[in-house]
């Protein structure tokens, strides 16, 4: 585990204890560039605010230069560097759009090779299953709450992560208009929590679609009983079912299509859906469009994620879907992820053995990055009801 200098608590002894001690490090072009950086978001260097970065090592500075954000997150990886709110670090890097200032040639030739080449074809999208949503059900069972929803909760009239995942089900079934019966096609099905709800809760016979064998696995294992089939494959092989389906829904998938793939994906679920049907849509949203996402995120996190934007997504289903609700609450994701830390925190005594040092610091910089993404509102979660336009009205839910 990480040693007490680099929490916050442990920081705040330590300013104490050295505050005659100034660190000094060389006048370098690098160091004063970097300096210029975080300045114009309000960061200093070895300052006395908590989003403050403390230089453990001077080579941080070149690497930052010289690798942008790959070499950003190694060097905090590497110990070289710590914040000790990382969270409110993040929230200023982002909000000051920090990253599109510096120019490096990994990030340079990332964005060439997206554009080029999809990296989201079905063979490619094994990748982000075997590096991150197979990591073990051990973390995510530690961190995630008991229906093991992966991705933003909804803390309307919520105390815990609990009640907040649950409202997210229950939303989500309220906007499908889901009534016991009716059948349910996942695109993209977790660890089966939702379908378990929707069949459950709401009666509905469910097809579950994902690539990841863990999650498959957990999935099968929590809905026996219920009339709910898991398919262990590719979301794109949900066109070969044989019966359509009253409603469709998508619930952290899109993340992972990719800007080549939005309006097959789109296609696909039009064609799975049955007439005056429902599709949602459940998706983190960028509020410009790209065709990479960050970099270390891309080489450690999420292999070929992509976070959709509106102009894409809307381009995507254009003369294919009628958008009926489009509910922005992307602040919740901060909530979300903030008390996915704190049980990971929590949890780490027991998952160190199995994960090691190194795996803290970066599933720390992974979830700090994320909240503070959302928290600087570069991020967006949205749930859009989509319908082919054969319904008379649609009264949104909240």
């Amino acid at each position: 585990m990480m040693n007490k200098t680099s929490t916050f608590e442990g920081w705040q002894e330590s300013q104490s204890r050295n505050s005659d001690k100034q660190k000094v490090w060389s006048d370098s072009p690098a160091a004063r560039k970097v300096t210029e950086l975080l300045a114009y978001a309000g960061i200093g260097v070895d300052g006395s605010q908590p989003w403050d970065i403390q230089i453990h090592d001077e080579r941080f500075f070149d690497r930052a230069l010289g690798e942008g954000s790959i070499g950003v997150g190694e060097s905090y990886v590497d110990g070289w560097w710590d914040v000790p709110a990382l969270d409110e670090f993040f929230t200023r890097f982002r909000r000051a759009d920090l990253a599109s200032r510096v120019h490096d040639l990994k990030t340079a030739l990332l964005v060439l090779k997206t554009r080029a080449l999809n990296l989201q074809t079905m063979q490619r999208a094994k990748q982000v299953a075997h590096a991150h949503y197979d990591l073990g059900n051990q973390l995510y069972q530690a961190m995630l709450d008991r229906r093991m929803q992966y991705t933003c909760a909804y803390w309307k009239d919520a105390a815990t992560l609990d009640q907040a995942q649950e409202n997210k089900l229950h939303l989500i079934c309220r906007k499908l208009q889901l009534t016991p019966g009716m059948t349910l096609l996942e695109l993209g099905g977790g660890f089966g929590g939702f379908a378990h709800f929707a069949a459950k809760e709401y009666g509905c016979h469910v097809v579950s679609y994902n690539i990841s064998r863990e999650q498959v696995a957990f999935g099968r294992d929590l809905c026996k009983g219920l009339p709910v089939r898991f398919e262990q494959k590719d979301y794109r092989e949900a066109a070969l079912e044989t019966n359509r389906f009253d409603r469709v829904v998508s619930i952290g998938l899109c993340e992972h299509i990719g800007h080549k793939n939005y309006r097959q994906f789109m296609q696909l679920a039009h064609g799975c859906l049955k007439d005056q049907g429902l599709f949602l849509l459940h998706t983190i949203g960028s509020n410009e469009s790209y065709s990479y996402t960050d970099p270390w995120i891309h080489k450690y996190i999420f292999p070929n994620g992509l976070i959709p934007s509106m102009a894409q997504l809307t381009t995507a289903w254009e003369g294919v879907w009628v958008a009926e609700d489009w509910h922005n609450f992307g602040p919740d994701y901060d909530r979300t992820v903030m008390a996915w830390w704190k049980n990971f925190e929590r949890a780490w005594p027991g998952l160190r053995p199995t994960y090691g040092d190194r795996f803290y610091r970066m599933w720390k910089y992974y979830l700090m990055a994320s909240a503070g993404s959302f928290r600087s509102r570069r991020l967006q979660l949205w749930q859009v009801v989509l319908s082919k336009g054969d319904i008379s009205s649609y009264t949104p839910v909240r």
